[in-house]
């Protein structure tokens, strides 16, 4: 990255001060890159944790498949799916705080007696299902977050604080050739005063 400047001592401050702030914030960088990383793996291992929970609960029901055909799919419906927000490295996630179901009304006497059971198991696997989507949306969210701060280490550590420390090295020696030019002129200058002095 090419750095614009100018060979000044203004200049040479300012870059000096760009480069101490990238100097000081990577190191922070680096470790919200390091807790982002460990949290997108725990983030993944909980949802592939939900994942296998809704197979093995799906599983345990197929036997029972046959009396699910019976079963009033519109008894049992999700009203609400409460989430809170809880910062992890700096970035919002989701928490799942309550899933909340409302039960049609239905009579006990015209149904059979397994619908309880069948309410029960539709609001478990509904429960699962939501958690993982959640974890998953988690998961994405902290994996885009990380993302976001490699690039960002990645720009300060190859590109910006080797390119400010390149500038600054050429504004130094811009700025010394200058100061000795300016040296040797007035030397010179002054050896002809002193010669011209001389001769008279």
């Amino acid at each position: 990255m090419a750095i614009k400047f100018q060979y000044n001592k203004t200049y040479l401050q300012r870059l000096k001060k760009q480069l101490a702030v990238r100097e000081k914030a990577l190191p922070t960088l680096k470790n919200k890159e390091a807790a982002l990383r460990s949290e997108v793996k725990k983030a993944k291992e909980s949802a592939e944790a939900f994942d296998q929970k809704l197979e093995k609960q799906l599983q345990a029901y197929q036997h029972a498949i046959a009396l699910w055909d019976e079963f009033d799919n519109e008894l049992v419906r999700i009203e609400d799916v409460e989430l809170s927000v809880k910062k992890i490295a700096g970035v919002k996630t989701p928490v799942l705080e309550e899933v909340k179901f409302s039960i049609k009304e239905f009579s006990l006497f015209n149904r059979p007696n397994w619908y309880l059971d069948g309410i029960s198991i539709v609001k478990q696997l509904a429960q699962t299902a939501i958690e993982r989507e959640v974890f998953f949306q988690k998961m994405q969210l902290l994996d885009h977050a990380r993302k976001k701060t490699t690039q960002k280490v990645n720009l300060y550590e190859k590109v910006q604080i080797p390119g400010f420390e390149e500038a600054i090295l050429k504004i130094k020696r811009y700025l010394e050739d200058e100061e000795n030019l300016s040296k040797a002129a007035q030397k010179i200058v002054k050896n002809r005063l002193e010669n011209s002095e001389a001769s008279v």
